[in-house]
């Protein structure tokens, strides 16, 4: 037998050590590039913060607590004052807390300036359809009620920034290269829904979220708006169309914007009809009537926008404690999160139900507060439940049950309406004292604006009952 000579391995063997190396490698050197550079395209919203702050409070900063995190023993000696303020600039979307807001008569500054709407009939419209058939055809407006996963829908404010703009920074969203002092541009509102694409770019942008921000952080989809109402030129370049859209019993002609909304929402939300998003015309304001103050009263026609049914709607503490104390609980629903109500202005240190006794209200600032100027609200009525309480406001789940079930046991009190709930008050702004004498006032040097801020107290100038009055007597009421 010839002598055999071993064969060498048949590539090269990387041990243990070596595979640690490489991990070490990735870790200390790669991983921190990824870090600093996500493999995403920047974002909407870092484009806006060159130049531009966002509004309102974060998780950290949040004054209204949850349920189950505020004590027990609340203090109701004195008087009551405002805890928390928000707004909803998208009609059933996530919100915003504040620490102030100016009132206007369509209520707080920024609420409910937009509203999505599908494109409702009895029957579908194909290429050939007569244009007499298609109008039959109407734009219906949506919330939580249909579509609990508004809820999930993220809305961020950006109001411009004027320290930032000296910085700098206009030029990368205007193109401007005037006096960054005194050109700064629009606020915008950035609505911002979960969504992952399939596939190499979906698994980048979930790799981009967690890496910018967070473990927890999903890949999102974003989408710009304006404040501002645009201009007609504005309307004409974005192809946008003024539509009518029905809210409730109401039909409002309104700026139909579907053109900036990707077909991803429509799928997120589960809508099947064709999506619109609406905003609101400030010059086309519903009008309020029923248990609103006459224009006689209030020295002006009550409006609102896209709200239900009144400017202002508010909450007190007091009350969703006591009625989370009638709940039935179970693992989806342990607290009662007073958001789930989805007020403007809540208020603590009252008596559970008391706001129900209330005609007319001032807010008086305290002496920490930034304005020291009065505040006035007519209390128009009762804020009649219908099932939307029942989504939760962080996850989009809705409870089969509660607290509609509860609402409708425990607070089916209000003399004009029978069987629901109701819970928390409408209010109307007023821009005059409403104990002096209308008599001799100026109405017309009258100014509409006033201010809400956290902390200023509550005093009740006026009592007396309330009574729900339906948008028409004929029809189910608006809820």
């Amino acid at each position: 037998m010839g002598y055999q000579a071993d064969l060498p391995p048949p590539g090269p063997v990387v041990g243990p050590g070596s595979l640690f190396l490489i991990g070490v490698t990735i870790v200390v050197f790669i991983l921190p590039i990824l870090i600093y550079l996500p493999p995403t395209l920047p974002s909407v919203t870092e484009a806006l913060l060159q130049t531009h702050s966002k509004l309102g409070l974060d998780d950290s900063q949040r004054r209204l607590p949850r349920h189950s995190e505020r004590d027990d023993k609340a203090s109701i000696d004195g008087p009551g004052r405002i805890q928390s303020l928000w707004i909803f600039p998208v009609k059933s979307c996530k919100g915003i807390e504040v620490l102030e807001s100016k009132v206007i008569p369509a209520g707080l500054e920024y609420d409910r300036l937009y509203t999505f709407a599908q494109l409702k009939s009895p029957f579908p419209v194909g290429l050939d359809t007569l244009d007499e058939t298609k109008k039959e055809h109407s734009w219906q407006f949506i919330s939580q009620r249909e579509f609990p996963r508004l809820a999930t829908v993220s809305v961020d404010l950006y109001v411009p920034d004027i320290r930032k703009a000296r910085g700098g920074g206009q030029q990368l969203l205007s193109g401007d290269s005037t006096d960054k002092s005194t050109s700064l541009g629009d606020s915008f509102i950035v609505i911002r829904f979960p969504w992952q694409e399939l596939g190499l770019r979906g698994t980048l942008a979930w790799l981009g979220a967690k890496l910018s921000r967070g473990l927890r952080a999903v890949p999102e989809k974003e989408i710009m708006l304006p404040v501002s109402f645009p201009s007609d030129g504005e309307i004409e370049a974005r192809k946008y169309t003024w539509e009518p859209v029905k809210i409730w019993r109401d039909t409002v002609t309104a700026l139909n914007m579907e053109a900036d909304l990707p077909r991803e929402l429509r799928l997120h939300l589960g809508v099947s009809n064709r999506l619109g998003l609406f905003r609101v015309d400030p010059s086309r304001l519903r009008e309020v009537y029923r248990n609103a103050p006459k224009k006689e009263e209030a020295g002006y026609q009550p409006v609102t926008g896209w709200q239900d049914a009144y400017p202002v709607h508010m909450l007190n503490l007091s009350s969703v404690q006591d009625l989370d104390a009638k709940i039935n609980k179970d693992d989806s629903l342990k607290s009662l999160d007073p958001l789930r109500f989805r007020a403007n202005i809540i208020v603590d240190g009252v008596e559970a139900y008391e706001e129900e006794t209330w005609k007319t209200i001032r807010f008086n600032p305290e002496p920490s507060n930034k304005r020291q100027d009065k505040t006035h609200f007519h209390v128009s009525g009762r804020c009649v439940r219908c099932k939307m309480p029942n989504v939760d406001q962080d996850t989009g789940f809705r409870h089969p049950a509660e607290p509609d079930r509860a609402l409708r046991k425990y607070r089916d009190v209000d003399p004009g309406i029978k069987g629901v709930g109701s819970l928390g008050m409408q209010l109307t702004p007023l821009y005059r004292d409403p104990t002096t004498d209308v008599e001799g006032v100026n109405l017309n040097n009258m100014v509409m604006e006033s201010w809400v801020e956290v902390g200023m107290s509550v005093e009740v100038l006026s009592r007396g009952p309330h009574r729900y009055v339906r948008m028409y007597e004929e029809d189910r009421p608006d809820i």
